[in-house]
């Protein structure tokens, strides 16, 4: 019962009365529900077998690489009508409930709740995981050093704004690792209080300084002149805005679902393929999932040539920066470290050689993870 990504009637139901496809559709519902219970028995297993394990750790239940490579799985194997994002929006949630099986997880995320770091951290562990707002990316460290959270969302990178230096800082001294990748479009909505009506003008905007930078234009098109304040959060932004007419917050729209605002315009954003990407951050190693991606912090003195000599062996060995940033040491010696992305798992022996190399003509090199790249 298959059809093309474009759409149309499913061969299976072709040429049958209304009754029919609705007799069809509950058939199928009965069939779903018995081998969704079927794979949840087999989480269950999995679990039993890795508590049976013998060995001095704890089992490790989150494998992104194995959930990376069965999304990407999913998405290749599709013939619609579904479209692959959607499919594997599906399957997140049901490899969600599985894992909640096998071990209830809590996921530590830059709060309040309503921001864009909830929404990524929905994206990448679904709605069966437990989340918990914090105040600050520090914050998000220490819960996950501490073990008071299994794992972490911290945003690290917009594609308009550049990186996050306060997360970069963060890994400089935190033993963390970074297990897993999650990229979310930005879209910015233009929110206010339900009290405020169309006489109501508007003599504020509040959000986040990234946030208002990315809607620049647009707010001078529509919005000159009115006064731009800018906050902690864009979720922030929306509380202060709920009752509180005149006041208008930029924020995403799953803000205004929790803080019951009303929307006045969407996708204000400056440029419509603004991305954010976010580190799911914990304390294990991850495997090879076959399309990865490792950072490393290499510390260097400063000295002529001294990047050139980190980035050399990457070029020697064919392989791809993704990105590379320059933050100075802690120790005020006017020594840099270099945060470099690129493409590859850390088992593989050229990035092995790569990194003997560097290590060779660096002060220190740290890796900070080898882990799969976004899929959905």
């Amino acid at each position: 019962m298959s059809t093309d990504k474009s759409g149309g009637t499913p061969s299976g139901a072709a040429g049958l009365t209304l009754e029919a496809v609705r007799e069809r559709i509950d058939a199928i519902d009965r069939d779903l529900q018995r081998l969704l219970n079927e794979r949840a028995d087999c989480a269950l297993a999995v679990g039993r077998i890795k508590h049976a394990e013998p060995g001095d750790q704890p089992p490790v239940f989150y494998r992104p690489e194995r959930e990376a490579q069965i999304l990407a799985r999913i998405k290749a194997e599709n013939q619609g009508p579904l479209s692959d994002e959607d499919l594997a929006r599906l399957f997140r949630e049901i490899i969600s409930c599985c894992l909640n099986l096998e071990q209830p997880l809590t996921i530590a995320y830059l709060g309040p709740p309503g921001t864009y770091t909830e929404a990524a951290a929905v994206k990448q562990f679904g709605h069966f995981a437990g989340t918990r707002a914090l105040a600050s990316i520090d914050e998000v460290f220490r819960e996950v050093e501490s073990e008071g959270a299994h794992y972490g969302v911290v945003p690290v990178e917009n594609s308009t704004e550049g990186m996050v230096n306060h997360t970069l800082d963060c890994f400089m001294e935190s033993p963390v690792l970074v297990c897993a990748e999650v990229e979310l479009p930005i879209h910015h909505a233009l929110l206010v209080s339900q009290k405020t009506t169309a006489d109501d003008p508007i003599t504020e905007i509040v959000s986040h300084a990234q946030s208002l930078a990315q809607c620049r234009h647009w707010l001078d098109t529509h919005y000159p002149g009115i006064p731009r304040t800018p906050v902690n959060s864009n979720a922030e932004a929306a509380q202060l805005v709920a009752g509180k007419p005149g006041l208008a917050a930029i924020a995403g729209e799953v803000a205004a679902e929790r803080y019951g605002l009303r929307i006045l315009a969407t996708r204000i954003e400056d440029h419509p393929d603004n991305k954010t990407r976010f580190l799911v951050i914990g304390r294990q190693r991850v495997g090879p999932s076959g399309r990865d991606k490792t950072s490393i912090l290499v510390s260097t003195r400063n000295e002529p040539g001294a990047l050139y000599k980190v980035l050399e062996p990457f070029h020697s060995h064919g392989i791809s920066l993704t990105r590379i940033e320059t933050r100075p040491a802690k120790s005020g010696s006017w020594s840099y470290v270099f945060f470099i992305d690129f493409d590859g798992h850390q088992s593989e022996p050229r990035i092995q050689e790569v990194l003997d190399e560097v290590g060779q003509v660096a002060m220190e090199v740290r890796s900070l993870g080898s882990y799969p790249q976004a899929v959905v």
